[in-house]
């Protein structure tokens, strides 16, 4: 936000200071979120580095931050790339420059500060503070369509927001705050029991605001539309990092605030993954949301390493792919094919990164797709396979893409002399392969972290003490002493009746 509004103080439209300013300002926040991984305890399952100030006196709402094992990497994966998408931007975009990366800091605060909140209300405005900048992101600097992307991409996540409104405002009546970590502890010490009917319906306010953002069908037609339309930077943003909000929200609210619903629809929800298979980004999220509701260790956890795969295997396919449109200002592939021969550098950093996506061995989605595989299967054989499937998929699709982009004869001649991967983009290409390389030899680094959070998430799931069944005698009427309401209004006004209750009590027990 700093950097975002001193850009708005910088005067005159000098482009190269206002591209300078952004960068300085997203590896500063690079650099401050790096500090985090010295300072976070991985033993530690519950939130660290919390800042707690009163803000609202009634309703009491506070600005509280924190941080967990699901957040930590999510905020570093934002971190990293918001400085890749401002060097992909960084020849492309010529008007309104200044607009352009206020928008662009301006999301990538808003999506930290979504990670880090454990306020309800402040988890919300956050939410809402990253919509409107990448609204304008497709509607001011898209393509051919991007008036129609950009109003469809903010109706479909207001609908879901509003609805996810509802349930905030619900758990607060009921509750009495709006801090998270405070309503987690009453759902798990059984202080807060939501009637089964009441639990079902806010299960589906949050379910339905992040199965939009996820987006799994059928809310999903926004996202090819979003996708295509969006400059470089946006796509890598809106793959990257936004698209992981919904998934976030799934494993910090849906599981914990609301187990019970959880359980019951989690057969309901995976129903429609199968239908999901033959869709790229979305089947890949999907796997994601399938690793969460199969509700194991080894699940969730691939899950959550998935997450990550996602946004830096996804973000670099769209980093090429607007290396490519910046030179022939097309992303019809009938217009390439050949592409390998004046393009090598390029061709096999593309073939590199989709074998990433593809799951390959030593690289890092493979890693996250046995997690959930593994961990899926354990519990819901018929959920893997039909996941597995959705592996075969991915295979073919990116294969016959990357085949039909870049090898066989050059058919359009303007393509013969297209320009390979200058400094700057081969720059970011080699840091995308190190990152995409090292999580997939390394994932004990991410795992290691991660691995206490996820179970305390899969302990706040299970039923309170006092929900949890009794395997006591059956005793008959007449061998247990009845409590009177003497009995009862003695215990309450703390009279001297009250030893004798509890001798009732304990002969009752």
């Amino acid at each position: 936000m700093a950097g975002a509004a001193a850009l708005l103080l910088l005067r005159g439209e000098d482009h190269l200071w206002i591209r300078r300013v952004a960068l300085a300002a997203a590896i500063g926040e690079l650099g401050i979120s790096l500090k985090l991984l010295w300072y976070f305890d991985a033993a530690t399952p519950g939130y660290q580095l919390e800042e707690l100030h009163n803000w609202i006196g009634y309703p009491v709402i506070r600005y509280h931050l924190g941080l967990d094992g699901i957040s930590l990497f999510l905020v570093l994966l934002t971190t990293v790339l918001t400085p890749i998408a401002i060097l992909a931007s960084w020849k492309s975009i010529s008007k309104r420059v200044k607009g352009f990366f206020v928008c662009l800091l301006m999301l990538e605060a808003g999506v930290i500060g979504t990670f880090l909140s454990l306020d309800l209300f402040l988890f919300f405005l956050f939410w809402e503070v990253m919509l409107i900048p990448m609204y304008f992101l497709i509607g001011i600097w898209g393509h051919e369509r991007r008036i129609y992307a950009s109003i469809k991409f903010i109706l479909y996540t207001m609908f879901g927001s509003i609805l996810m409104l509802v349930g905030i405002l619900w758990l607060f009546n009921a509750t009495g705050t709006f801090d998270l970590p405070t309503i987690q502890s009453m759902v798990q010490t059984g202080r807060a029991i939501f009637p089964p009917h009441t639990e079902l319906l806010l299960f589906g306010a949050f379910f339905l605001a992040f199965a939009i953002k996820v987006p799994l069908f059928p809310f999903h037609t926004w996202l090819p539309d979003a996708h295509t339309e969006a400059p470089t930077a946006g796509s890598i943003m809106l793959a990257g990092v936004m698209l992981k909000m919904g998934t976030y929200g799934m494993l910090r609210f849906c599981l914990p605030l609301f187990p019970n619903a959880a359980r019951r629809l989690a057969p309901e929800i995976e129903t429609d993954l199968k239908r999901l298979v033959a869709y790229s980004s979305i089947s890949h999220l999907g796997f994601v949301v399938l690793g969460i509701f199969a509700m194991s260790a080894a699940s969730v956890q691939g899950a959550l390493y998935q997450m990550l795969n996602h946004g830096i295997s996804t973000g670099a396919l769209f980093l090429l792919v607007g290396m490519l449109y910046d030179r022939r200002h097309t992303h019809e592939m009938s217009e390439f094919g050949g592409l390998a021969t004046p393009m090598p550098v390029i061709a096999a950093f593309f073939l590199f990164v989709s074998l990433s996506s593809i799951g390959l061995p030593m690289l890092n989605g493979f890693v996250g797709e046995f997690l959930v595989l593994n961990g899926t299967f354990e519990h819901h054989a018929a959920w893997a396979i039909w996941a597995a499937v959705g592996v075969i998929f991915s295979a073919l699709y990116l294969l016959w893409a990357y085949q039909k982009t870049f090898f066989g004869e050059i058919t359009v001649e303007k393509n013969r002399t297209l320009p390979d991967a200058d400094l700057r983009e081969r720059s970011l290409l080699w840091v995308m392969a190190a990152m995409i390389l090292f999580m997939g030899i390394g994932s004990t680094v991410f795992t290691s972290r991660t691995e206490n959070t996820v179970r305390m998430v899969l302990e706040q799931m299970q039923p309170p003490p006092m929900a949890q069944p009794v395997n006591a005698k059956v005793v008959e009427d007449n061998e247990c002493p009845a409590l009177t309401p003497a009995d009862i209004k003695g215990a309450v006004a703390g009279s001297n009746s009250m030893q004798p209750t509890i001798q009732k009590v304990k002969a009752v027990r």
